[in-house]
């Protein structure tokens, strides 16, 4: 029992001691904690918004980069386009007096027609008398060119014939059917509806024993000849495109090129599909290309040198445009960017990035994500604070993080590199005047 009460007692003693001895060793103050040094994975740590990723996440998550570059741009634009009539080619066969059809000869719409060639004809109840005043003129005219009459004579002989013609005219005859009866000199038993010239007829609005009206429409004849193309293209793509540039125009089949040219007319916007319609004029041999068929076009654009990145690489929310630039060591920045033109898989940056600097093509939308949440984490942790030698705002939490900090006179400065902060130290009251 002696022996159980001294061990109990000795083991007491030295506990005394051990705690004795840790309360004399343990300093009154002992000051902050040391802050951590970076290391070479923590380069550009403190930038706001800025994420690591490493290889591993990088490779799942599918991030990929590539280098802004700057070079002149030689793109082709390809879209489709309509075939047209050209306005300045369609002509209308109105009825010019009252009458009825009394032959139809064809000229069904779709047809092709031949310049001259006659379509229909048609009786008016002044025709008889007209012709026969006609011939009259021109009996009268023979007659004086060979007797010896006066210019004065002659004179009127030739102003009745021309009054004669102009009757014809006026009911609807044409100068190749004036001629035919000039020659004849016998009278025709109607006034024929001839084609103006050689096309397809687009609309037919006659039929046998027709009874007609002053002024209707009859027949509607385009010249395919030469055609418009009236391709779509967004608005932001107008400004590529010059009048009288050639572009290229191809049959849907692949079979068949063309070479058009870009008209001076004014594109017309369409609110239906929102793009602009730029009307191309090209010629049309064989009538290959028919009225609402449809055609690939293709415009050549060519741009001098610009900084450029893939339209993948470029976060657009509407109101400012980001990009994640590689810092290296799985370090990506995010960088606010002005954006220019665009074109295919390529856009212009004006401002915010160099040419060679390496930019997230693929992947960008969750680092975008993973951006924000950091930017919320470093709002809720003490903001941010400009580095006051390079001057790029700095996430305070990150900054702490890794050791860029220098407190001088009470201050406390953040750097977003070490290299920042060691030209502090050196000499800090050149960079805080």
């Amino acid at each position: 029992m002696k022996k159980i009460i001294c061990f109990i007692v000795l083991v007491g003693i030295a506990a005394g001691s051990f705690m004795a001895g840790s309360w004399y060793t343990r300093p009154t103050n002992p000051g902050p904690a040391p802050a951590p040094l970076a290391s070479a994975d923590d380069a550009g740590a403190a930038m706001p918004g800025g994420v690591k990723v490493n290889p591993e996440k990088q490779q799942m998550i599918g991030v990929r980069v590539e280098e802004a570059q700057r070079k002149g741009t030689t793109h082709t634009l390809r879209t489709f386009g309509r075939v047209a009539v050209d306005e300045n080619q369609v002509y209308r066969l109105i009825a010019p007096a009252e009458g009825w059809i009394i032959d139809l000869q064809g000229g069904a719409t779709g047809t092709l027609v031949a310049k001259d060639q006659v379509l229909s004809s048609f009786y008016n109840v002044e025709l008889t008398s007209s012709q026969q005043s006609f011939f009259f003129a021109l009996t009268t005219l023979e007659r004086y060119k060979a007797s010896n009459v006066s210019e004065a004579q002659m004179n009127t002989a030739q102003l009745q014939l021309r009054a004669a013609e102009n009757g014809l005219k006026a009911l609807g005859m044409g100068e190749a059917q004036i001629r035919e009866l000039e020659k004849a000199r016998k009278p025709a038993p109607g006034i024929e509806f001839r084609s103006p010239v050689a096309g397809v007829v687009l609309s037919r609005n006659i039929f046998p024993n027709q009874r007609l009206e002053r002024n209707v429409e009859l027949y509607r004849i385009a010249d395919l000849s030469r055609v418009w193309i009236l391709a779509d293209v967004y608005e932001y793509e107008a400004d590529y495109f010059q009048p009288d540039q050639l572009v290229r125009v191809t049959l849907s089949h692949g079979k068949k090129t063309y070479q058009a040219r870009i008209s001076r007319a004014v594109p017309l916007f369409n609110t239906a599909t929102q793009t602009l319609k730029v009307r191309l004029e090209v010629k049309n041999p064989g009538y290959a290309l028919k009225p609402d068929m449809l055609v690939d076009v293709e415009f050549p654009v060519q741009l001098p040198p610009a900084i450029t990145v893939p339209v993948d690489a470029v976060l657009d929310t509407g109101s400012k445009q980001t990009v994640f630039v590689e810092q290296g060591r799985g370090y990506f920045e995010p960088r606010q960017v002005e954006t220019g033109w665009r074109l295919g898989d390529r856009i212009e940056i004006k401002k915010g990035l160099s040419a060679g600097e390496r930019v997230v093509v693929s992947g960008a939308f969750l680092l975008d994500s993973e951006s924000r949440m950091e930017l919320a984490a470093a709002g809720m942790s003490g903001g941010f604070s400009k580095d006051p030698v390079c001057g790029p705002e700095v996430s305070i939490r990150k900054a702490e993080k890794v050791g860029r900090k220098s407190v001088y006179r009470g201050k406390t400065y953040y750097f977003s590199s070490d290299e920042c902060r060691e030209r502090f130290l050196k000499n800090p009251e050149s960079y805080l005047q």
